[in-house]
C-alpha cells in the first residue's frame, strides 16, 4: 500500500535550498497582464518552514492562504491594452 500524499493546490511549490537555508512553501496565483502585458502572478507569498513550525504546518497555512483567496474572489483583472 502507497503512503498517503497530501494534495496540494495549484499554485503551492516546495523550496528546499540547503545553501541559504531556505526551507519552506511558496504561493504564486492570479496570474494576470501587468501594464507592459507581462503575466505575472497576482499574489505572492512564501510560507517558511521555521516560522510555521514545520513542514506540514507551513503547507496547512500556505493552503489555508490560497483557499481564503478563492474565497474573497479578488476583482478580476484589468484588461491590458497592447500596442501593435
Amino acid at each position: 500500500m502507497a503512503a498517503s500524499r497530501t494534495v496540494r493546490p495549484r499554485g503551492i511549490s516546495r523550496i528546499d535550498q540547503d545553501s541559504t537555508r531556505t526551507h519552506g512553501w511558496f504561493v504564486r496565483v492570479g496570474y494576470a497582464a501587468d501594464r507592459k502585458g507581462t503575466y505575472r502572478a497576482r499574489h505572492t507569498k512564501y510560507f517558511g518552514d521555521a516560522t510555521h513550525g514545520g513542514k506540514k504546518k507551513g503547507l496547512a497555512a500556505a493552503i489555508r492562504f490560497v483557499n481564503g483567496l478563492k474565497r474573497k474572489k479578488a476583482a478580476p483583472a484589468r484588461k491590458v491594452k497592447r500596442r501593435a
